[in-house]
């Protein structure tokens, strides 16, 4: 498939809220942090307003969706109760929603009584990073819910997750434990699934970039696909700089994903790929040629 076709062919129709939605381009998600240890230290927030303000300037900048997660999934972090979790996320869903109720949240939970909240309080589509196998309630409460899925891969937990990077072929590992998962949503009666291979989770630095130079490989599934590198070790580490000096090298792997297939970007800083999404529609679209 040529870079040309690539550009424009993501009109996969999601259904929010019972409405069918196409996208003809990819997605840009911004990232609020209801949690006291993120590891960007600048995308934590700790109250409704204050979780207003950014998300107002996000939708500015261009957000199509604001990703609300109340537990850093950081290597070796504490996994939270879900009282802890709902008591950190509903007020912020609630005052985001209220001021921007026409605006696409997520909910970012591996819980699903909290997701079923989030849901039920202003949020549409649910973001688990075990795709399912931390809480065996998560695929049928989120088929009941009838709505988009975002199905990570992740092997344990954020807690030893990177005791678990050991792959004989990572590419064909990776997609093999996504396909297996996959058809248990499927199953379980989910209808939308995106699909994130899951950067940083359970890979080394090495094998994100791996994972990165092979992303076209999991358009096998025919389903969007979803990165999330922002600012994390796989840019940082490899520029040698601090978390807060790592933008620079996040939006030039951006752009990578982008033209490997990436059909949403999940950021901290959403101007810059918003800006990254417009460069590289012109380049890709007919228009430029």
């Amino acid at each position: 498939m040529s870079n040309k076709s690539n550009a424009f062919n993501f009109n996969y129709p999601l259904n929010i809220k019972g409405k069918f939605t196409p996208f003809e381009y990819p997605l840009v998600m911004g990232i609020i942090n209801c949690t006291p240890d993120s590891f960007y230290a600048n995308s934590r927030i700790n109250s409704g307003d204050s979780a207003v303000e950014i998300a107002e300037k996000m939708i500015a900048e261009g957000a199509d969706i604001l990703d609300i997660g109340g537990m850093s999934s950081r290597p070796n972090a504490h996994i939270i109760n879900e009282a802890e979790e709902v008591d950190r996320v509903l007020p912020v869903i609630e005052a985001v929603h209220k001021q921007f109720p026409k605006v696409i949240l997520s909910i970012d939970t591996m819980h699903a009584s909290v997701a079923k909240l989030a849901i039920e309080n202003g949020c549409s589509i649910v973001n688990d990073i075990s795709g399912g196998s931390y809480d065996t309630a998560m695929l049928n409460t989120v088929a009941k819910l009838n709505v988009p899925y975002i199905l990570m891969h992740m092997r344990g937990t954020p807690t030893d997750m990177q005791e678990k990077t050991k792959y004989d072929h990572l590419i064909k590992e990776v997609n093999y434990e996504l396909a297996v998962k996959i058809a248990l949503a499927k199953t379980a009666g989910i209808n939308d699934v995106i699909v994130d291979p899951g950067f940083g989770f359970s890979k080394t630095v090495n094998q994100n970039f791996e994972l990165l130079n092979s992303l076209e490989a999991f358009q096998i599934h025919e389903l969007p696909l979803l990165v999330g590198f922002s600012r994390k070790s796989m840019v940082y580490k490899t520029l040698n700089v601090k978390t807060e000096d790592a933008l620079n090298g996040s939006t030039a792997l951006h752009f990578g994903a982008l033209i490997k297939g990436a059909k949403i970007l999940r950021v901290h800083d959403v101007l810059k790929a918003k800006q990254t999404v417009t460069l590289y529609a012109k380049m890709t679209s007919s228009d430029s040629l």
